[in-house]
């Protein structure tokens, strides 16, 4: 890793370096915080656990070939040269600002309230098509896994795609210092984290914390048809880039009464959705107009590729680079990922959940062929309106055709309360437990089935699609 020397890495986290001259000189290969992932040449960041301590693996980590170790703790006759800090996870953050700033490369950065991650793999099968692409893998969106991404970081790459996930103030102050993104694409603010950012208003100022940290020529694209985002015109005095559907300008009103409009620079048109088969669109970037195919189902995922070809035109792809990009992207585990086993569909979307990302994936069933059934469960972190939240969604539910309804959890009883009393139509079922739900679906469903499974991540509706598939579904910061 370019300049990542001992001495430069314990002057860059603040921490006294405690070993031979000669190693102080050496660059690091790698830095992890698992110590199953060590190799020859490695940094290995201890990390405190509620159950596991990092420092009890040091020795380990040495025997099989690490360069160094970071230590919150003075280390007794260690078997190779260590580098002492009051905090090994805000030693490893600064580290991460370091690293990013020696490195000649453009960094995206994607946060929002739903579509991260899908954004995230539209914007990197894009950037693909032209330049060599470091994108987030799995969860690692938050302060532990963000800097470990960062580290994966070599010279061969053009491109770092990154995504940044939070549920309190400050959080994203903290992920943006290390990101330090010449683009930061905001995919919309929609109702997660309540228990700590309180309403829409709040999540914006979270989200928005990383316009503090943008290069000094960084821009800003914005989802230009979220009623919060579109405020956001200027950004570090540069004009922010907005895409949406359709051409037409969303309306915004200032404290004075005046209508300003948030001009969209990428928007599409003829949107026509093809089942759980995707989305065809028109992409409109500058004079150009690029017939598209959205492997993914849903309208939210037009605005995901739209966010991709705002990307891609800044960073100078042709039309067809883009189109070919959006049209090779590939679902992920536990987002819309679509899996067909024994004669049934199964849409897993279990990464998580919140009322706009529910909404979106029952609209999504709602365009299965075939009988309908939606596996759902509670949503976390919705503060005090929750059970109003969760009642929301089973109005939603309750328009859109759905032959069943299975639920589990404490607050899907408002939500099934609600489609009982808004649908007739649709058979409900309330289960006691995750198991329970299980045994009583098996009996129900029968071949030619679309079955939704989604609820958020403490819910462990993993399960339910492992019980369904036989695959692993994917463990899942909004």
């Amino acid at each position: 890793m370019k300049n990542m020397t001992l001495e430069n890495i314990a002057r860059a986290c603040g921490g006294v370096y405690i070993g031979s001259r000669e190693a102080a000189g050496k660059e690091i290969t790698g830095a992890v915080t698992d110590s199953r992932l060590v190799e020859a040449g490695y940094l290995f960041i201890p990390i405190r656990g509620a159950k596991v301590d990092g420092h009890d693996f040091i020795p380990d980590v040495f025997a099989k070939g690490a360069l160094a170790v970071l230590s919150e703790r003075e280390l007794t006759d260690p078997a190779g040269p260590y580098i002492l800090v009051e905090s090994a996870k805000a030693a490893m953050q600064a580290l991460a600002e370091f690293y990013r700033r020696t490195l000649g490369i453009w960094v995206v950065g994607i946060t929002g309230s739903v579509g991260k991650t899908s954004t995230k793999e539209m914007i990197a099968s894009v950037l693909g098509q032209k330049y060599r692409v470091l994108k987030t893998e799995g969860n690692l969106n938050n302060e532990i896994g963000l800097p470990l991404t960062i580290f994966k970081i070599r010279e061969e790459h053009e491109v770092a795609v990154l995504e940044m996930g939070i549920s309190e103030f400050g959080e994203m102050h903290r992920l943006a210092a290390m990101a330090q993104p010449d683009i930061c694409v905001i995919t919309n603010i929609g109702l997660c984290h309540l228990e700590n950012l309180i309403d829409r208003d709040g999540i914006l100022r979270a989200k928005t914390e990383s316009f503090a940290h943008l290069t000094e020529n960084g821009i800003a694209i914005l989802n230009g048809d979220d009623d919060k985002l579109c405020t956001k015109r200027v950004v570090n005095g540069r004009p922010a880039i907005f895409y949406g559907i359709g051409r037409e300008a969303k309306a915004v009103r200032t404290r004075d009464g005046e209508e300003l409009l948030a001009e969209k620079e990428i928007y599409a048109t003829d949107v026509k959705a093809m089942g759980l088969w995707g989305t065809e669109a028109v992409l409109h970037i500058g004079a150009e107009s690029i017939p598209v195919e959205i492997p993914i189902a849903g309208e939210h995922n037009v605005y995901n590729a739209l966010a991709a070809a705002a990307t891609g035109k800044q960073l100078g792809l042709t039309a067809e680079e883009i189109r070919r990009g959006i049209g090779a992207v590939q679902t992920i585990g536990g987002r819309s990922n679509i899996i067909r086993r024994d004669g049934i569909t199964v849409i897993d979307d279990c990464y998580n959940a919140n009322p706009v990302s529910m909404k979106a994936s029952i609209d999504v069933l709602a365009e299965a062929p075939g009988r309908k059934i939606a596996v759902l469960g509670d949503m976390g972190e919705l503060g005090a309106a929750e059970k109003e939240l969760h009642a929301m969604v089973g109005r939603h539910f309750a328009g859109k055709g759905i032959d069943a309804l299975f639920c589990t959890g404490e607050l899907s009883r408002e939500l099934a309360a609600a489609v009982r009393q808004c649908s007739e139509k649709t058979e409900v079922y309330e289960c006691a437990d995750r198991e329970a739900l299980m045994r009583q679906l098996h009996f129900y469903r029968r071949d030619g089935d679309t079955i939704l499974v989604k609820a958020s991540h403490f819910m462990g509706f993993t399960e339910i699609v492992e019980g369904l598939t036989g695959e692993r579904a994917a463990d899942g910061k909004a």
